[in-house]
């Protein structure tokens, strides 16, 4: 180990407690994006950042307005041509704290209990952010930056970043990096650090069905009158076939498939049969049998109903034939499906398949890229190799099922890849009552990213 490394690995640890001093600070500050009666909280947070960034010695610490929340950038760029440039993603908006009569504790003022910090963005993301912050410090101090950095934090993360596509697409020369570091997932468990290499896109559809101009009564009209929900679900069951697969035409088509040294690193997660047994209560699994629960969740496209409705819902009887009926339809995408193509094959199925006994109307509501990034990259090298040195083990590689759209906006605009890590745990009660950091390994994680400067 280099001495301006070993150096920095100690500056940390004799500093630990400012450094979860100046965490509790940030917590404190309510930045939640999705309540307007925050709007001056969500300024003060990105105003602290900006400052934290001066007193780091960052250049152009600067908070930038936009049509939401401001964005907040800092670069170092000290190390000269020949070294790579780092861009450091987080967001500093929070989820609101509803229901608050289940915290044990003020959800704005961290409370440590046992080895584990309480309180709202203790590790969505405030924690993973400072931990970033936190390391590059003790680098600084301990011998200069080996490498250059660029800093984007934004405000709008957990309500979809709508100012952040346009802010990446009129910065792109602000924004020139080599890679990205992400460090906005986690870990299965303690013992197990990750890295997160792809992610599944999305594309979410409204499918509504209409029949007659009003309801009508069913003994009068039905059997010829052709039923709104009768149609709609028939249309929703024919999008899976018998073995699970998605019946849209050409939907497989530019599915990217796995190769077996991918299938074996998949298997090396905890994630087995009994784990997805245990966590959704359901009496068995389902989907496509040649995949594992693993795979299905990661590496294959999928097509969810996520809301029905139709006719009377209330309590006791009314014999009512609908005017309409509605379904909430979303894919998870993969590598190499595009929204638009999936937009286009559901209009192509709904064509061939919804009876002129109705009408339909297909709506768009938001779409999400995929994004993978090469296992064998310098950066995912250097994180790898950082992880393994602080926990003695090699990391896990996953694919997640969910879609985080910011690392598909800096491929498409910086035609960068990001190193996605992170340290939260599955019990972390993310965006829920009572949600918390495990100091542990939170601080193993600002010494792995010390050790990954260090790699790059």
């Amino acid at each position: 180990m280099s001495k301006n490394r070993k150096a920095a690995i100690q500056f940390f640890q004799k500093n630990r407690a400012r450094f979860i001093e100046e965490f509790v600070d940030i917590i404190a500050i309510p930045s939640i994006s999705t309540e307007s009666e925050h709007k001056n909280d969500m300024q003060r947070c990105a105003d602290w950042l900006a400052q934290k960034l001066d007193d780091l010695g960052m250049d152009n610490a600067s908070v930038y307005p936009t049509s939401g929340e401001p964005i907040v950038y800092g670069e170092s760029l000290t190390a000269g041509r020949d070294a790579p440039t780092v861009l450091i993603y987080g967001h500093y908006d929070v989820q609101p704290v509803d229901p608050v009569e289940l915290w044990d504790s003020d959800p704005f003022s961290a409370d440590i209990r046992g080895d584990n910090l309480y309180a709202r963005g203790a590790t969505d993301m405030k924690g993973q952010l400072m931990a970033s912050l936190f390391a590059l410090e003790a680098i600084k101090e301990n011998g200069g930056l080996p490498v250059n950095v660029k800093f984007l934090f934004e405000g709008e993360e957990e309500i979809g970043s709508p100012s952040l596509d346009g802010f990446i697409a009129d910065h792109r020369e602000l924004l020139t990096c080599d890679l990205v570091l992400n460090p906005d997932t986690g870990m299965l468990a303690p013992d197990l650090p990750t890295i997160t290499y792809a992610l599944r896109g999305l594309v979410y559809f409204e499918l509504r069905i209409y029949g007659p101009e009003h309801d009508l009564h069913s003994g009068m009209f039905g059997g010829v009158v052709n039923n709104p929900a009768q149609v709609l679900c028939e249309l929703v069951a024919g999008m899976h076939d018998e073995q699970g697969k998605i019946t849209l035409p050409g939907f497989y088509n530019n599915v990217r498939s796995i190769d077996d040294g991918e299938r074996r690193e998949l298997a090396r997660l905890p994630l087995d049969e009994a784990f997805y047994l245990k966590q959704s209560g359901v009496p068995s699994l389902w989907g496509e049998s040649e995949f594992s629960p693993v795979e299905r969740v990661g590496a294959r496209p999928t097509l969810e109903v996520n809301g029905l409705l139709s006719g009377f819902t209330g309590e006791g009887s009314k014999t009512v034939l609908p005017s309409s009926a509605m379904a909430k339809i979303s894919c998870r995408l993969v590598p190499d499906q595009e929204p638009e193509e999936v937009h286009q094959q559901m209009l192509a199925y709904l064509s061939a398949n919804a009876p002129n006994t109705v009408r339909y109307e297909l709506e768009l509501i938001s779409v999400g890229s995929t994004a993978i990034s090469d296992r064998e990259s310098t950066g995912v090298k250097a994180m790898s190799e950082a992880l393994n040195t602080v926990w003695g083990k090699r990391p896990v590689f996953r694919r997640e099922g969910g879609t985080i759209p910011v690392v598909a906006m800096f491929k498409d605009y910086l035609d960068v890849e990001s190193v996605n890590t992170g340290f939260s745990l599955p019990d972390d009660n993310l965006h829920a009552p009572n949600e918390k950091i495990h100091l542990p390994t939170w601080e193993r994680g600002i010494e792995a990213i010390i050790h990954f400067f260090y790699n790059l």
